[in-house]
């Protein structure tokens, strides 16, 4: 079987994997620092595999200053004291192993911290590494060019030492690597090639079709009244990105067939694009993370949140269904560390509807087809932190965005609302094992203050309550196990102009499922097509109401998954369990 072949894509592991993300700093900490470590994340890895998932992410656990919380690093080939050492981390992959588990590293080579080796000896004018990184005069006294930075400000810093500029599409302490030099290209897959050594089975790659740049580096189109031009055109899946992840495939993991995840994060991408990253006989990626779905609900910037249209959220994620059905795969995520609480975005975190909009939300999403994400604290219905003040985030990018606000005449109390909603806090606050004070997750003072919810929404509380999300969540990865449409199935939107309710077929071979899911805090009766009246009930996440009038009608924030089995020219089955149904946890 030839690396990256489509009978290697089809037969791929990891389409009826479920991914699950670990931030280690907020997961578990397990020497009362009040910072997690990856021995407390060994010390957790039962509860993920009682969930059921089959790959761990971890998010990065380099060397690294901790600008912007570990993505900027300043070690590739160490792990960073806070968080242990490679013998911790040894520990960690061989327990993740003897569990069945995969584990991928995240791996950020868009750019590194300033205080990298490579980047500080970039700094002499005469140095053979200056060429690594993006280093250019100025121009008429000023920045080398109009570009913008994600983290605002312009995405250039003067270096006092050689007055030359450095880029950086991130914080000033990110500076952006040369990918254009194949010297650092070389040293990146060297670098990737000592981790799989080491026994890691992936990558998730950190904004990696930022890459390729044009090397003219030309100014962007101006942003609004902004001073800052956009230079998303010269580095949004620039020039050479095929090239180099077609490189990069070949001389690292081409030589593992059939063993690695590589996602590659991906921000602006289309699906067009997707369909070539993912293709396997181009032997690129086997999947992308797209931002599509989840700036949806954005105004004029991501901190300018808008209530969310269900007909554009079934517009979105049915062209990617559609886009990669012959060609490449998805990969399905609500939540991450940059994005805020699912519940609290798209569903209700209040008491009465958070375990019914949680899983409801989950069903919709882990029954589309390609490989589901579950983010820490996720599969307990974690919600949004409350975020009261500027004093309680941590977030540079928050941080950031609301001194620029402000210098640009706006008033506290017109800025932090959205903070509150968007802010990549929420998603960072302590994993909650249990009720105590400090939610479990430490026994010394939290870096970042654990959610007052904790003392009703954890763990605990999660194993012991048939009904919870993290059970539901255990009967969705044993669907996806167990129920070959799942994975294989093609995939039909049903009321795709319908504003409350979210329904779609998934069929594979003679059986078919029908997923429905009620966005709403209301009861909704719905026109669905005939022929599943008596299908069976494969999953659903509380009582249902009967049918009404000849219409289906779903309680607030209800989903259900319903099967329907054509055996031989037998004609339709629905009801009872056949031999080959899978055994779902209670």
């Amino acid at each position: 079987m030839t690396p990256g072949s489509v009978t290697e894509q089809t037969d791929a592991w990891w389409k009826s994997a479920v991914v699950y993300q670990i931030y280690p700093r907020s997961f578990a900490d397990s020497d009362g620092d009040g910072i997690g470590d990856l021995d407390g994340v060994t010390g957790r890895l039962d509860h993920l595999a009682d969930l059921g998932v089959d790959v761990v992410w971890l998010s990065p656990v380099y060397p690294s200053p901790q600008d912007d919380n570990g993505y900027d690093i300043s070690d590739y080939q160490d792990v960073d004291p806070v968080f242990g050492d490679l013998a911790a981390f040894d520990r960690l992959l061989a327990a993740v192993h003897e569990r069945g588990m995969k584990l991928i590293m995240d791996l950020v080579v868009n750019h590194t911290s300033d205080e990298h080796p490579w980047f500080q000896e970039s700094r002499d004018p005469g140095s053979p590494k200056r060429d690594w990184y993006w280093w250019r005069p100025p121009r008429d006294g000023g920045e080398p060019n109009n570009w913008g930075s994600f983290f605002s400000g312009p995405a250039w810093t003067r270096d006092p030492a050689s007055d030359a500029y450095y880029l950086h599409l991130f914080s000033p302490k990110q500076p952006d690597l040369n990918w254009e030099n194949p010297e650092v290209r070389g040293a990146v897959h060297a670098m990737m090639r000592w981790w799989l050594e080491r026994g890691v089975d992936g990558f998730r790659m950190d904004v990696v079709n930022l890459v390729s740049k044009d090397p003219a580096l030309p100014d962007g189109e101006l942003r609004g009244d902004g001073p800052y031009g956009d230079g998303s055109p010269s580095y949004v899946c620039g020039p050479r990105i095929h090239e180099y992840l077609r490189e990069m495939h070949r001389e690292v993991m081409a030589r593992y067939p059939g063993r690695l995840l590589t996602v590659g994060e991906m921000p602006g991408v289309t699906v067009e694009q997707a369909r070539l990253f993912t293709d396997p006989r181009r032997a690129e990626l086997d999947m992308v993370f797209q931002f599509e779905h989840v700036g949806l609900d954005h105004g004029a910037h991501k901190f300018d949140p808008r209530p969310l249209r269900l007909t554009d959220l079934k517009a979105s994620l049915g062209r990617w269904q559609t886009g990669l059905a012959d060609v490449g795969w998805n990969s399905l995520y609500w939540n991450n560390h940059d994005q805020p609480r699912v519940v609290s975005r798209f569903g209700d975190d209040g008491p009465r509807h958070r375990t019914r909009s949680a899983t409801m939300l989950a069903t919709v999403l882990h029954l589309h087809r390609g490989t589901p994400y579950v983010y820490q604290g996720e599969e307990l219905g974690m919600a949004n932190a409350p975020l009261r003040t500027i004093e309680d985030f941590r977030d540079i990018e928050s941080l950031n965005h609301y001194a620029q606000a402000l210098r640009a005449g706006a008033k506290p109390e017109e800025v932090l609302p959205g903070l509150r909603a968007m802010g990549r806090d929420n998603a960072r606050t302590p994993m909650q094992w249990d009720a105590s004070p400090q939610a479990g997750f430490t026994t010394g003072t939290p870096w970042l203050p654990v959610n007052p919810d904790h003392t009703e929404v954890n763990a605990a509380a999660a194993y012991a309550d048939p009904d919870s999300v993290y059970h539901h969540y255990r009967r969705l990865i044993a669907l996806r196990h167990g129920e070959p449409a799942v994975v294989h199935g093609d995939f039909t939107m049903l009321l795709p102009e319908d504003e409350r309710v979210y329904a779609f077929t998934r069929r594979h071979g003679g059986t078919t499922l029908l997923v429905v899911g009620n966005f709403t805090g209301d009861t909704v009766a719905v026109d669905l097509p005939g022929g599943w009246e008596d299908a069976e009930l494969v999953l659903g996440n509380g009582p249902s109401a009967p049918p009404r009038d000849g219409r289906t009608v779903l309680a607030p924030w209800e989903a259900r998954v319903h099967r329907r089995v054509v055996r031989g020219t037998g004609g339709a089955t629905g009801a009872g369990r056949g031999a080959d149904d899978p055994r779902l946890p209670g």
